[in-house]
């Protein structure tokens, strides 16, 4: 009998401790089939961060490394550059990257340190209970936006993809979503590219992926889906915004 479908050997055989309908684990998972594919598994180190994915390297069958809160840039950028023949990635929330680790994301990709970022965005603090995040939406209801986030005090959201184009050092930036299977497989290709890229020393790469969180949105997964496609994509366009290998820039 033909293998239609099997576990990737890049996550270990274990449970998560994610919540039902988090699409973290799809996430986790398009990493390690890519880490796979590549062929790179065995020498691949990643970082975890502070938040949802807090315990990443209970997870990933490679090398990891726990970071402090917004930390994991700094700490990828020591292993990359004692260890160079190395592929090495940070794994980020929103929370953790867009942040209390703003200033770590923005230099690492400035001074064009040869990482990959995968930064999940679900436009909320997961693990903390649910507060509002650099990356929530004007008009969210949140824990603390009760009356949904008002521009006027609190500011406009962070698109962190399109900041982090601008910089020279980054060289492939694109976002992506969890929404459905074509665009789940639009994903496993940009994250696969970006692995690429870092293999062939071009630059930093930077990955965002724009996730659902059904527990802290009060809502099922079905209806996050589709809160997700009605809010989050307008706000937060898929597509790439910078790659260096075909000169797009947007």
């Amino acid at each position: 009998m033909a293998v239609v479908f099997e576990p990737t050997k890049g996550l270990l055989d274990v449970s998560t401790h994610y919540c039902p309908g988090c699409t973290h684990g799809i996430i986790h998972r398009l990493v390690g089939e890519v880490l796979v594919e590549l062929g790179v598994l065995d020498n691949t180190v990643g970082v975890a961060p502070v938040g949802c994915s807090v315990l990443a390297y209970n997870y990933f069958a490679c090398d990891m490394f726990e970071a402090a809160h917004g930390r994991a840039p700094a700490v990828a950028t020591g292993i990359k550059r004692s260890l160079p023949d190395r592929v090495v990635f940070t794994y980020q929330g929103d929370g953790d990257l867009a942040a209390i680790g703003t200033a770590e994301i923005v230099h690492a990709a400035a001074r064009g340190e040869k990482i990959t970022t995968i930064f999940v965005n679900n436009a909320i603090y997961g693990m903390t209970g649910g507060q509002m995040a650099p990356t929530t939406l004007p008009g969210q209801v949140t824990e603390t936006s009760p009356y949904g986030r008002d521009v006027k005090t609190a500011g406009y959201p962070i698109r962190v993809s399109e900041m982090i184009s601008t910089l020279d050092g980054a060289v492939y930036v694109e976002r992506v979503s969890t929404d459905s299977v074509p665009n789940i497989l639009k994903a496993k290709k940009a994250i696969k590219k970006a692995f690429e890229l870092q293999i062939k020393g071009a630059g930093f790469t930077f990955i965002e992926v724009l996730s659902i969180c059904p527990t802290n949105w009060g809502l099922s997964p079905l209806e996050s889906m589709d809160w997700l496609r009605e809010n989050m994509i307008p706000y937060y366009p898929l597509g790439i915004k910078k790659d260096i290998t075909t000169g797009e820039v947007k």
